[in-house]
């Protein structure tokens, strides 16, 4: 039986973020254990809180959304901070980071083109 949630995930910023924790969570089975629930368990719960921030900010009237998309991108920059660490302390492989990174980039690029789209309307 395939379950169908289809409630905010239609939206393409959303999607990018759903699918980096998915991929994040598989990461972090191969981190040692005191950076699983240390460091580890930071990128879950950042990841966690931008996904439940896009949710909210599409609910958000216009007026309101810029503020709000604005802090989302400086959690996505902490997010990309913390994968670096992540491989210069070396719980990362070089493939696994290039790859949130570049998820973190497209993401951070959509949400500037959120706030962009967001100031033209004024």
């Amino acid at each position: 039986m395939s379950i169908n949630h289809n409630y905010d995930q239609n939206i393409p910023l959303v999607k990018k973020s759903y699918e980096l924790y998915k991929k994040t969570h598989h990461y972090l089975k191969s981190f040692p254990k005191q950076e699983r629930y240390s460091l580890g368990q930071k990128i879950q719960n950042m990841i966690l809180e931008l996904l439940c921030g896009l949710i909210t900010v599409n609910q958000l009237p216009k007026i309101l959304r810029e503020d709000l998309l604005i802090k989302l991108n400086s959690q996505n920059e902490l997010l990309k901070l913390l994968f670096r660490l992540s491989h210069e302390i070396k719980v990362l492989d070089m493939k696994k980071y290039l790859s949130a990174e570049s998820d973190c980039q497209e993401i951070g690029k959509m949400i500037g083109g959120w706030i962009k789209y967001l100031k033209s309307e004024r």
